[in-house]
């Protein structure tokens, strides 16, 4: 069974309302038991995989409710991709996620650290969700230093191999007691765990590696996208130190309220205004769509709160086919200043009213509450 038929919660052994310590120590245990180069279980590469993709989901609030409220399609509807890793080092997955390496220590050796992942957000109008669009994203980004190539190694000035920790960037202590030999890890405090002496450190990075610059990124925003989804761009975050690998960007797009329309999913509801001669007597009216102006026919003896529905005029379907609907609410619109003639002429038509004439269709309670809720 894929990933994405089996559920996260399932997959880390904890329950639904797990807090984030319980997901989190659930992860730990389960990452020691099952990677590669530990476990001895034939499928464990691929079950590792899967509690770390559940852990991804699982420990981000966002990507958590989104799962919880739509499951596996609300996740790839919101443009959530699982990372890749490097199976070869179970340190490196361990700082990806919580900044340190299986042993609870920082990373150390060559002092490859994957980048920061950058959070940015957009506001987008109603109709640039419906129809899709481009976007420009402006960022502050860290690069690699063009001087020194992300080395942080002045050209010219020589490296040496820390003695201190023979080049691993890491120092070990054994210590004894009655239930054995314990290790403990930790980075060399001689080369901060880079495995390196460097001689004079790059003058324009300051021995960092990186340097900030602005650049814009474009993104395609996907036509039915929803208020608070996040968009990856993998490879778009901050530069990593020592060679390692460049952090993702977050695109988070939240949409404008429109002063007509109001989004339920993927359909749109509006007002349509009918004065009591038109919802009486019957018209044609030209309405407001994402789509434009069109023409909708009202019977005669249309009543306030009833629903006219025009299939397919509403917002795309994320990542799938069709469209929702337009739901038009029918206002009635009551005239408030009349002339003596207008008066008159009302009196007259009441006179010649009688029960039939305003005799209530069954079901029209029904449709009332509907409205008003």
């Amino acid at each position: 069974m894929s990933t994405t038929e089996r559920d996260y919660y399932d997959l880390l052994g904890v329950p639904r309302d797990a807090d984030e310590g319980a997901i989190k120590k659930a992860f730990r245990a389960l990452a020691r038991k099952l990677h590669p180069d530990v476990s001895e279980e034939p499928d464990a590469e691929v079950r590792f995989r899967e509690v770390s993709e559940a852990y991804e989901v699982l420990s981000n609030t966002k990507t958590r409710q989104l799962y919880d409220r739509y499951g596996h399609a609300g996740l790839k509807s919101g443009g959530f991709q699982p990372r890749n890793f490097d199976m070869a080092d179970l340190s490196d997955i361990f700082s990806a996620f919580f900044g340190e390496d299986v042993f609870g220590g920082r990373r150390g050796g060559s002092g490859a650290t994957r980048g920061a992942d950058i959070v940015a957000e957009v506001v987008i109008d109603l109709a640039d969700a419906a129809a899709g669009a481009e976007v420009t994203v402006p960022l502050e980004v860290a690069v690699g230093c063009a001087t020194c190539s992300g080395s942080g190694v002045e050209p010219g000035s020589p490296v040496s191999s820390c003695g201190r920790c023979g080049g691993s960037g890491r120092l070990q202590q054994v210590s004894n007691s009655i239930f054995g030999d314990f290790v403990r890890t930790a980075s060399c405090p001689e080369c901060s765990g880079t495995g390196r002496i460097v001689e004079r450190h790059c003058g324009d990075c300051s021995g960092q590696g990186r340097t900030l610059a602005r650049r814009e990124v474009q993104v395609d925003v996907p036509a039915g996208i929803h208020d608070g989804q996040r968009i990856r761009l993998t490879g778009e975050g901050h530069a990593g130190t020592s060679g390692g690998p460049t952090g993702d960007l977050y695109v988070s797009i939240r949409i404008r309220e429109h002063e007509l329309f109001t989004r339920d999913g993927n359909d749109i509801f509006s007002r349509v205004d009918l004065t009591i001669v038109q919802a009486a007597l019957g018209a044609k009216v030209s309405v407001e769509t994402l789509e434009g102006q069109v023409e909708v026919e009202f019977q005669g003896g249309t009543q306030f709160g009833d629903t006219k529905v025009l299939r397919g005029k509403g917002m795309p379907v994320l990542q799938g086919f069709g469209k929702g609907d337009h739901r038009l609410f029918v206002n009635i619109l009551v005239p408030r200043h009349l002339t003596d003639e207008q008066r008159d002429l009302l009196s007259q038509f009441e006179k010649t009213s009688d029960e039939h004439t305003y005799k209530v269709d069954e079901g029209f309670f029904d449709k009332l509450k509907s409205a008003f809720r």
